[in-house]
């Protein structure tokens, strides 16, 4: 049974921007955070993952990302 949930458009956005392509669910986006986050959960994390995540999580919120197209065309992938 689906039921809503009320989040805010910052919490959305970023939601949009960890899809891993255009038709990706929110439920999906979710259960796969969920899946990531139980896993490394059972991993102990070192200083430097820490360092690189917290890096990575301030480059997102000044907006440092890529699209999908971005990386493809930087790769010469089609």
């Amino acid at each position: 049974m689906a039921t809503s949930i009320q989040i805010e458009k910052e919490i959305k956005e970023h939601l949009d921007k960890l899809k891993s392509h255009p038709r990706e669910t929110y439920n999906e986006v979710l259960t796969r955070m969920i899946h990531i986050i139980s896993q490394q959960s059972k991993e102990e994390l070192s200083q430097q993952t820490i360092k690189n995540i917290e890096k990575s999580l301030a480059e997102i919120k000044i907006g440092k990302v890529s699209s999908h197209k971005d990386v493809k065309r930087r790769l010469s992938l089609k």
